[in-house]
Order: C-alpha cells, then structure tokens, then sequence
C-alpha cells in the first residue's frame, strides 16, 4: 500500500464504523429508555401503522365498556327502584286484602284508603324522582348504548318505560269500601306483575351488557397483548446489545486514533 498524505483511507474507514456504532447506540438506548421498540417510523413503518391500529382498536373498546358499564348503571338503579315498589305493592296488597273483609270499620276503611293514597303517590314520585347521572330514569324513551371497536360498531337499546300509579293502572282504584278493596286488589296484582316483568327484562339487559363487557376486555387484552408484541423493546436483546455497541464504540475510537497516528508516521521520512 503506497503512503500518502492526502487522504487517510483507514481513519476515514474507522470514523465510518465508528459512526455506525454510535448510530446504533443511540437507537438501544432510546428503545431501553422508552420501553418501545419503534420510537419513530423510521424504525419500522409497517409496524408502527399496525401498531398505531391496535391502540385505536384498545381506545375504542376501553370506551365502550365505559359506556356499558354506564349502561348497566342506569339499569341497576331502575332495578333498585323497581324493587322499592314491589314492597310498596306488597304492603297495598296487605291493605286491600284487609279492607275487603266485611269486618272492617268505616273509620278503618278511611285509614287504610289514606295509606293506599300515600303508597300511590310514592310510586309516581318514585318514578318521576328516580335519576342517573342528572337525567330521569323513567321516561319511556329508548337509550342507546354505543360499542365499538374502532372497526365495527353497534348499539344496544335500552328502554325504561310503567312507572306511575296511572301507568300502572292503580289510581282509579280506592280502599273506601269491600267492593272497591276487591277491586283494587286485582290490580294491584297486576301490577306486581308488570313490574316484575319489567325486572325481569331489565335483568336481561343487564345481563347482556355485562356479558358485551367481558367480551371487550377480553379483547382489550389480546389487542393490548399482539401491540405489545409489536411496539415493545426486547429489553434483555438491548441489554446484550448496549454492552456490545458500547464496546465496539471503543474499540472504535481507538482505531481512528490509531489510525490518525500511523498518518503522523509519515513524517518520520522527512528526517
């Protein structure tokens, strides 16, 4: 190999590794600091958009489970509040079976009428009072719970209508005399029916939403779980590799060092 002063080819080589290695470095470290693998698109682009893909899949589905579980909230407290006029139908079941008996005083009879009363209007108050997250329960109206997965989109309608004394066919009935307590007393029966059914959908609902639930988080996991394998740094490969780029940028450094030395031998042939 002829000597020359005009370019150094073996430091040029070694500043060239050398900042192949520094490059290198620079990317380990930037993947063990973040934790991800891919920390711009220049690290792989075709990963990163699928990647990108999963979040707004995992987003969409954290989302909606919000928006069942809000869902199954309303449901719970019409549920909670249907219960509550079950026993009040109980209790004027009690009161028309006692007003039907021929035993019973007209001065009673006016006392039991005046508990029934008071039993109606709660159940209207109970109905028209009842509210989730600032807005009344029972308004007859449907309510439609948004799911989606950022891919597919669904709806499920959720419907609470019968809760008043006149919805529930209770206010032209009265407690006054044995004939009217008879009466009333077979609408009260069909009312507890009504609202047991109407229970007994709403449990359905519920259980359908929290069934949409399971599915979603089941699905958050294995998305999250597939961007993981994607997007996540193999810590224990950036470990190995840190300790040998690091290596390397000595080793680097020392031979352009070594490098730019053995050009200064030239100038021992002027002596």
């Amino acid at each position: 190999m002829a000597l020359s002063v005009l370019n150094n080819v073996s430091a040029l080589s070694a500043e060239h590794q050398l900042s192949a290695t520094q490059n290198n470095l620079s990317n380990v470290l930037n993947q063990l600091s973040s934790g991800n693998r891919i920390n711009s698109g220049a690290d792989d682009a075709a990963g990163l958009s699928i990647a990108n893909g999963l979040q707004a899949n995992v987003i969409a589905l954290n989302q909606s489970v919000q928006n069942a579980n809000g869902g199954v909230g309303q449901l719970q407290v019409a549920d909670g509040a249907l219960s509550q006029v079950t026993t009040l139908l109980n209790r004027a079941v009690t009161l028309a079976t006692e007003a039907a008996n021929g035993t019973v005083t007209s001065a009673q009879q006016t006392s039991i009428d005046t508990e029934f009363s008071s039993i109606k209007n709660e159940i209207s108050r109970i109905g028209t009072d009842t509210t989730y997250n600032g807005s009344s329960v029972f308004t007859g109206s449907a309510t439609s719970i948004f799911l989606s997965d950022a891919k597919s989109q669904s709806t499920i309608a959720v419907t609470i209508g019968t809760l008043s004394a006149t919805t529930l066919s209770l206010n032209g009935n009265s407690m006054t005399s044995a004939s009217n307590a008879a009466t009333a007393l077979t609408a009260i029966n069909t009312a507890i029916g009504t609202v047991a059914s109407t229970r007994g959908t709403l449990g359905a609902t519920i259980n359908r939403l929290n069934s949409a639930v399971n599915v979603m988080n089941t699905q958050v996991t294995n998305l999250t779980s597939a961007e993981d394998g994607i997007q996540g740094a193999n810590i224990a490969q950036d470990v190995a590799d840190m300790s040998k780029y690091q290596i390397l940028n000595q080793t680097g450094m020392s031979a352009l060092a070594q490098a730019n030395q053995t050009q200064q031998s030239i100038l021992t042939l002027l002596h």
